[in-house]
């Protein structure tokens, strides 16, 4: 009768912690907790990641734009566009990602190109304040002004800094 009993206790305890790890594979709705990662992008943030590689070369590019050494700012926005772009092929559908290498190109002076990434944001999210913003100051400075206006009117509704910056640049006060 003890083998009996310590048989079934063994059979309990196995049962309980396979339920109880099987568990911890499911969210609190009891799916998969697995992800494919879409819904996740804190990884973009890990400190060895290439956009948050990408993001410090152009925070360096910019500073040194605005102390007047563009050759260094130059090579900081290369080394930006290298890391955008490397991430971008980890994850294409990436809004804020997108932006930046839209705002990348645009500061490598590569309209097309910064058209094209800001335009895919957009398939993505077309109501994106920033992102329409960015295009229409875009649009305006290629001197497609009806297309500003029409970004322009996108933002109104939103009564947002997006909407007042992009006017200002319209306007031609900024």
């Amino acid at each position: 009768i003890l083998m009996k009993v310590l048989k079934y206790f063994y059979i309990l305890i196995y049962l309980f912690f396979s339920i109880s790890t099987a568990n911890a594979f499911l969210d609190k709705e009891g799916k998969g907790a697995q992800s494919d990662g879409k819904q996740d992008s804190s990884y973009l943030e890990a400190k060895n990641s290439n956009f948050k590689k990408g993001k410090d070369a152009l925070k360096q590019a910019i500073k040194y734009k605005k102390k007047n050494k563009f050759e260094k700012s130059n090579k900081k926005l290369e080394k930006a566009l290298k890391y955008f772009v490397s991430a971008y092929e980890e994850t294409p559908d990436n809004i804020e990602l997108l932006n930046f290498l839209g705002l990348s190109y645009y500061m490598a002076e590569d309209a097309i190109m910064s058209e094209i990434y800001y335009q895919q944001a957009l398939v993505i999210d077309p109501k994106n304040y920033l992102t329409n913003q960015k295009l229409g100051e875009l649009y305006f400075n290629t001197e497609r002004i009806d297309l500003a206006k029409e970004k322009l009117e996108m933002l109104s509704s939103c009564k947002c800094e997006e909407y007042s910056l992009l006017k200002k640049v319209i306007a031609g006060k900024k």
